[in-house]
């Protein structure tokens, strides 16, 4: 670490990165042995299997096995309801945020698809949970190639919706409500996780940072 005439501390453990990156996985590793690594792994592929067998008859998945298997993770192929809908893979990530999940990995390594890695960790319960969301996504998708919704005036091109745009005495959207900040049976007011901001233009945002907190001189004394 380069030592400055009045620094403030430190900003980062290591010169290049995080120095607790290998003591957590050296723990992990530790913590878990061999065995418990070889279960780990394998309640992954399996719980990774068990999302795709729900969501293919749904979604095209890519880089199938010559069983039809997948591994720890596994891609949908988001790319073909561009050209039927407009909806793209950021549509159905701001969706999600409905259904009260964080999107998984969006554009990578494929372009405009999603890729899905549920780990070792999540309970069967979650695992439906995030499936049934994805499927009801996939059901509005419908809803735009039959008509019901417009290209640009859907669940989809207005998620996500913030509590304050449903609470809102202005409600001009050709959906309720109840079908923007409620889609399923499990999100309910009591519970729900509300997203802060609606949408936002991503690409902008990553080319032109900029911060609003205060300036940092502001923040120490020296």
């Amino acid at each position: 670490m380069i030592r400055v005439p009045k620094s403030f501390g430190t900003v980062s453990a290591a010169p290049w990165g995080s120095a607790a990156i290998l003591p957590i996985s050296w723990v992990y590793i530790k913590l878990m042995g061999l065995k418990g690594l070889r279960h780990s792994s394998e309640i992954a592929i399996l719980n990774a299997n068990y999302m795709a067998s729900i969501l293919k008859d749904e979604y095209k998945i890519m880089y199938l096995g010559k069983n039809n298997t997948v591994a720890h993770e596994f891609i949908l192929d988001t790319r073909e309801f561009k050209q039927t809908t407009g909806v793209e893979a950021m549509d159905i990530a701001k969706r999600l945020q409905d259904y009260g999940f964080h999107a998984p990995t969006v554009s990578f390594p494929v372009p405009n698809t999603l890729m899905i890695e549920p780990t070792e960790s999540e309970s069967k319960q979650e695992l439906d949970r995030f499936c049934h969301a994805l499927s009801n996504i996939r059901r509005e998708i419908s809803d735009i190639e039959n008509g019901v919704y417009d290209r640009e005036q859907n669940p989809l091109k207005g998620a996500p919706h913030t509590q304050r745009l449903i609470c809102s005495s202005n409600w001009d959207r050709p959906y309720s409500r109840e079908t923007a900040a409620f889609p399923a049976p499990y999100v309910q007011p009591e519970t729900k996780i509300w997203p802060t901001v609606a949408r936002i233009d991503d690409a902008y945002g990553d080319k032109n940072l900029f911060c609003t907190c205060p300036p940092v001189d502001t923040s120490f004394t020296f």
